[in-house]
């Protein structure tokens, strides 16, 4: 990162830094900070985020009381989509304060938000920042962040425990009420991407019977496979099939692309001798639902719902 207030009492060369924009060579984050194109693009969406919050909030008075997106980008809670190109922050009803720039404030009674420091400032805790988010946003995306919140295989343990989080939804009032209940009565621990949550909805307003999650398999040598999606009495598997295992090194674990390829298909393989049908779909099918449902009904699985159209 380069910030402007932190070049060492050295004056900034705006025309080089210009130039510098302007190749390529580095990108602009916030107002004053700057990061290299390359490293910055390799970071994924939820840590750019996380890092605009840091910048923004170091360059805000004390006892700020960061939120909704903000929040869930510290916390580890991914979203469905892009992450807005704004700092969002809770005020006091009274305050009169209004976004304006990079920062989004949200007028609201902050005596009784649930917050924890983090340096200078308060942040909302996870089940205030779920429950913030899940009833401002679409059902699928709600379901993904609360799902998110929820995720029992996160390194340090589930952010939010499932009772609390239909507790706090079932105390949500106005306008958002029936949209925060209906996504946390349909969450999960067992989603393990935010485009899992995405294909469980989707699956379930097309009419396709409820799938059960991480189905435990024993292949041969003993070894264990869990399945995103498996329809037991109908024998089929499902599974979201993500290009980021091909791709992200965490996931690739020291081995190339072409070999968790070809470790896949023996994996699929061998799954496929234990079942009747196997689905497999990407990120296209969930962008146009038609397709989903395509790949689903056309190997079998039954649904009460037709065709969506485009």
């Amino acid at each position: 990162m380069f910030r402007r207030n932190e070049n060492e009492g050295e004056p900034v060369n705006d025309r080089r830094l210009r130039s510098r924009i302007a190749t390529g060579e580095i990108e602009r984050i916030a107002r004053g900070v700057y990061a290299d194109r390359t490293a910055w693009r390799s970071l994924t969406p939820i840590a750019r985020h996380a890092q605009l919050v840091w910048e923004c909030a170091a360059r805000m008075s004390p006892g700020q009381t960061v939120s909704h997106f903000a929040a869930a980008a510290l916390h580890g809670i991914d979203i469905l989509g892009n992450w807005p190109p704004t700092f969002d922050v809770s005020i006091a009803d009274a305050s009169g304060g209004r976004s304006s720039g990079t920062i989004r404030r949200h007028p609201r009674d902050i005596e009784v938000l649930a917050t924890a420091t983090w340096g200078r400032h308060r942040v909302t805790t996870p089940l205030q920042t779920t429950i913030d988010l899940i009833g401002s946003v679409r059902y699928v995306t709600g379901v993904a962040i609360a799902d998110q919140a929820l995720w029992a295989r996160r390194s340090a343990g589930a952010l939010v425990e499932g009772a609390e989080l239909l507790e706090a939804a079932h105390s949500v009032g106005g306008r958002a009420a029936a949209r925060t209940v209906r996504a946390a009565e349909f969450a999960t621990h067992l989603s393990d991407s935010v485009r899992e949550s995405q294909s469980r909805v989707l699956i379930s307003v097309m009419g396709f019977p409820p799938p059960e999650l991480q189905a435990r398999f024993v292949l041969a040598h003993g070894r264990e496979a869990f399945t995103d999606f498996f329809w037991r009495e109908h024998r089929h598997i499902g599974e979201f099939d993500g290009a980021g295992k091909y791709r992200d090194p965490a996931l690739l674990r020291g081995r190339t692309p072409e070999e968790v390829l070809l470790a896949e298909k023996d994996r699929e393989d061998a799954l496929r001798r234990q079942s009747d049908a196997f689905s497999r779909w990407r990120v296209p099918a969930l962008n146009s639902p038609r397709l989903l449902y395509d790949i689903l009904h056309g190997a079998g699985l039954p649904t009460s719902k037709p065709r969506p159209g485009r």
